[in-house]
């Protein structure tokens, strides 16, 4: 384009509107009614765009996002959407290199818990709040991986617990708004976690409710009894923004964005209808409204996430860095498709209109799509937060029904391999990991103990145990060292046909 970028502002607006969409509300009417506890790029290629969606149907308009930067280093995001009057753009990618794109503008307001705990305490306490949803990682919602239970030592929210603190964690602020708006006589709002763990609506409950419990049992109690924790399915692949995206977008699109967000064309959220102080009509973006999530969220979490892992790790070994470069060899296509197909279906339940076969078809499109470029590095990552989640539960399904796990076997053995942190030319691998040292540890006792990396119970529960699990899984990573991970996973495929 030609045109010089025009900065993203409110008073760019008028200008954008010849380059790309743009609102068509009139933003100055848009009032708050959700709160939103980590603005990342999931939240703003995902809840944030539904709420754009219908505000240019001409609903919803009182249902503004406040947007909230709970940890220092939100620090970039919260003060480039302030500086962009909370505007930015989502840009869909399509595989065959089109981009899509417009200026989304749910979000009227940007703050900085850290810099200013009291202003975000009062927007969720504002009565015109109903909603505060969250996208604070699984791992924020400190969920014991042994007992499933809230960690009420954990050295995060030791400080919110000092009688007379000011909060500083999600928490924390989530339990003095509720407080405040109890003593005020404010219906309280919904918690609706937007995060990407089963049942997120229900451990939201169980660890904030827990929390609550060791500053007043009474609020806790009050809490259990009037605050609603619906449970929801996210998906949508919302890669890191890069620095060659900002070029994109200013040089393809005429826009000056700080920080736009890239997404694929793809999405879906699943939702139960558990909201008593009110909602948006999330129907009319295409939101499922249900009864019952746990159908919908079993089939992503066991296919969608579960294959990334099954992807990530061999694919990382194997010298790829991208998603999509993966899922262009035949190999992985054939262990993926027969990972989800023999190992994954199995265990999952019925799914009201769903067609399976369709889907698994569709993730392996969508992870195929070059112009995405999700990083192998990014699906490494805390993998102790997803293994357990996402694969260990299909293992335990189809080892109690006497199905072959020899994919699902071969995943963990990757990851064992990719956790001992050297790849198969000797160069050091970076495992990002909140339990790195624990799990490279574990990968490095391979020599004295084949099994020391199954023998976590917190990760695994008793996989080490079961020999229909560890005859597999010794096989494939005796393999992944001896003839590195292509050729090995080469192996297993021709194997299973």
């Amino acid at each position: 384009m030609s045109n010089a970028p025009i900065p993203l502002s409110d008073n760019t607006i008028g200008e954008l509107a010849d380059r790309l969409p743009t609102p068509t509300y009139d933003r100055g009417r848009v009032t708050p009614g959700i709160v939103h506890l980590g603005v990342g790029g999931f939240h703003r290629a995902h809840q944030a765009m539904y709420l754009d969606a219908l505000m240019n149907r001409g609903e919803a308009l009182d249902w503004g996002i406040v947007g909230v930067g709970v940890l220092p280093h939100d620090r970039r995001i919260a003060e480039t959407l302030q500086a962009q009057d909370g505007l930015y753009t989502l840009v869909q990618k399509h595989s065959d290199g089109r981009l899509e794109a417009r200026v989304v503008g749910s979000i009227v307001r940007m703050l900085l818990a850290p810099d200013d705990p009291e202003a975000v305490l009062q927007a969720m306490a504002d009565p015109r709040v109903r909603i505060v949803s969250l996208t604070i990682t699984e791992g924020s919602y400190l969920v014991n991986q042994a007992t499933g239970e809230f960690d009420p030592d954990h050295p995060s929210i030791q400080p919110d617990l000092v009688p007379g603190a000011v909060p500083a964690t999600a928490f924390g602020l989530i339990v003095e708004a509720l407080r405040r708006r109890r003593a005020a006589g404010v219906a309280p709002f919904t918690v609706m976690s937007c995060d990407n763990l089963p049942g997120n609506g229900d451990v939201a409950r169980s660890t904030i409710t827990a929390f609550a419990r060791l500053l007043d049992p009474e609020l806790a109690d009050w809490m259990r009894e009037h605050v609603a924790f619906p449970n929801g399915m996210v998906d949508r692949i919302t890669p890191v923004t890069s620095s060659e995206d900002v070029r994109r977008v200013a040089d393809e699109l005429g826009v000056d964005d700080g920080w736009p967000v890239v997404c694929e064309p793809f999405t879906q959220w699943v939702l139960e209808d558990e909201f008593p102080s009110g909602r948006p009509p999330f129907e009319d973006a295409g939101v499922q409204m249900v009864d019952d999530v746990v159908p919908f969220e079993l089939m992503k979490l066991r296919l969608l996430n579960a294959s990334h892992q099954a992807l990530c790790y061999l694919g990382y070994l194997s010298g790829y860095r991208y998603a999509h470069e993966v899922c262009q060899d035949p190999v992985f296509v054939d262990l993926l498709l027969g990972y989800m197909r023999e190992e994954g279906l199995p265990t999952l339940p019925e799914v009201p209109g769903a067609d399976l076969e369709d889907y698994t078809r569709t993730l392996v499109e969508r992870f195929a799509n070059p112009e995405v470029r999700d990083t192998l590095a990014r699906l490494c990552a805390e993998s102790s937060d997803r293994i357990p989640k996402w694969l260990v539960p299909v293992i335990r399904d189809d080892l109690d029904a006497g199905r072959p796990v020899e994919r699902s076997a071969l995943v963990v053995a990757s990851w064992a391999r990719y956790a001992e942190g050297v790849d198969e030319q000797g160069e050091p691998i970076e495992v990002v990991d909140h339990r790195k040292e624990a799990v490279m540890a574990a990968a490095a006792r391979r020599a004295e103990d084949p099994l020391a990396f199954l023998r976590d119970p917190t990760l695994f529960g008793d996989l080490a145990e079961r020999p229909a699990f560890t005859e597999p899984y010794l096989r494939h990573l005796e393999s992944l060292h001896a003839r590195g991970a292509h050729a090995t996973t080469e192996a297993v495929v021709a194997s299973l046909r």
